[in-house]
């Protein structure tokens, strides 16, 4: 680490993530740019619902990886715990392009969806720990903007990649972020304060608190209840339970047209280059998204401003069902990109705001965790509509649902007032 100044310590914290946030982006993204000539491979013979169950693999692995990462960020540190998960998911992600059939594929697949699904949770808690809190929702969505932007270079590379060098390029990208990105990380990146403090290395914790101009916060107590039990706790069950279903439906939304875009848009009569094209919109939606509804987040609060976006995307979806010209499904696609994302990156925000700092990576660990089983269905979901023969229509139909349903839990959410939320657990010391 660097001696960088303390006015500069959350652009940098915030941009080292975020760049790791990309390869995750791109990785997950990945498979849907391909999935249109993964169902042309001709030793391999997938079916949609075949090529539905590969796509959910990663995200099962994610679940699982999400639901560790709270842990891991506790026992290794976050710092670690970050380059550990950006390790871990490149390379396994670089190795499907070896694979040579659906079960290794798969195989591998779920292995980074391991890596991945730990990331997202352990990034954002370190990266809120060096923001002034009024800042989190702010730098939170902006640096959850780089998943999109990975699922954007995903469809702009696969342009341009794909009719030339295959689809096993694609995954072969993946080393950059091993080869580039990650010794940078690993020199610049800070440990997380309140991590150290928990260890018991408080001189180390202080030094940081020092050179980056922080404001120590407070550990709860010895005997005080932390991690997963603390979070459904009664005075944060409520808000464990809503915020774990909210974002159960956005990323089931979100990652169904992530993975099935492109091939439903074939389907409607497009070439492969026009639906690229169409998976571009999207995230281009999503990074704009990210952008707006954070200084939305700011002015508003995360929870309120979440409402509104979840509402955008499922109308944007519901849009589709009318099969409109060209220029209106880009419309409709970049709605839904803002929509489902920026709700997203809007729940993280939230949670990071609404739980202490000592429980900050559980909680969004439980909440994207649990949230995942929205990713591994939507996948298969939308293989199953395909092959029962109910057409692109039930799955635009399916994801505009899901959408509607992140809405009215949000809204629940932001009833959440200041006035109803316990910062402190029993035996604790107020943050």
């Amino acid at each position: 680490m660097t001696s960088t100044s303390g006015r500069s310590a959350a652009p940098l914290v915030t941009t080292l993530c975020w760049a790791l946030v990309v390869f995750d982006g791109y990785d997950l993204i990945v498979y849907g740019t391909v999935l249109p000539r993964l169902l042309e491979e001709p030793d391999w013979g997938l079916t949609r619902t075949t090529a539905g169950l590969l796509g959910s693999l990663a995200f099962a692995g994610m679940l699982a990886g999400a639901m560790l990462a709270g842990r891991l960020a506790d026992s290794m540190g976050r710092r670690r715990t970050v380059l550990a998960c950006t390790a871990w998911f490149s390379v396994f992600t670089a190795a499907c392009a070896i694979a040579p059939d659906p079960a290794t594929f798969g195989a591998f697949r779920l292995l980074a969806g391991l890596g991945l699904g730990g990331l997202v949770p352990s990034a954002s808690a370190l990266a809120a720990e060096y923001v002034r809190p009024r800042h989190r929702s702010l730098v939170s969505t902006l640096m959850m903007s780089g998943v999109p932007i990975g699922g954007t270079l995903a469809a702009l590379i696969g342009l341009f990649v794909l009719p030339g060098h295959g689809w096993e390029t694609m995954f072969l990208l993946a080393l950059v972020a091993v080869v580039v990105v990650l010794p940078l990380a690993a020199w610049l990146l800070p440990e997380s304060p309140s991590w150290l403090r928990a260890r018991g290395r408080v001189e180390e914790a202080a030094a940081l608190e020092a050179r980056f101009g922080l404001s120590p916060e407070t550990q709860p107590a010895p005997g005080a209840r932390q991690g997963f039990r603390a979070l459904v706790d009664g005075r944060y069950l409520r808000a464990t339970v809503l915020y774990a279903a909210a974002t159960l439906a956005t990323l089931f939304a979100w990652y169904g047209l992530g993975t099935w875009l492109p091939q439903l848009m074939r389907e409607n009569g497009f070439d492969l280059g026009s639906s690229l094209t169409f998976l571009l919109a999207l995230n281009l939606g999503a990074v704009g998204g990210s952008v707006v509804t954070a200084f939305a987040g700011v002015r508003i609060g995360p929870a309120r401003a979440a409402v509104t976006a979840a509402a955008a995307a499922a109308l944007g979806l519901l849009a589709l069902l009318a099969h409109p010209g060209p220029a209106v499904v880009y419309v409709a696609l970049v709605l839904a990109g803002v929509g489902t994302h920026g709700s997203q990156c809007l729940i993280i925000a939230a949670v990071a705001d609404h739980y202490p700092a000592y429980l900050r990576a559980s909680a969004l660990g439980s909440a994207l965790g649990v949230g995942r089983i929205g990713a591994v269905l939507a996948p298969q979901a939308g293989g199953w509509l395909l092959a029962a023969g109910l057409g692109v229509d039930a799955n635009f139909l399916a994801f505009a649902l899901a959408a509607a349903i992140a809405a009215v839990l949000l809204a629940a959410c932001a009833r959440l007032t200041p006035s109803t939320v316990v910062r402190t657990p029993k035996g604790a010391t107020a943050p």
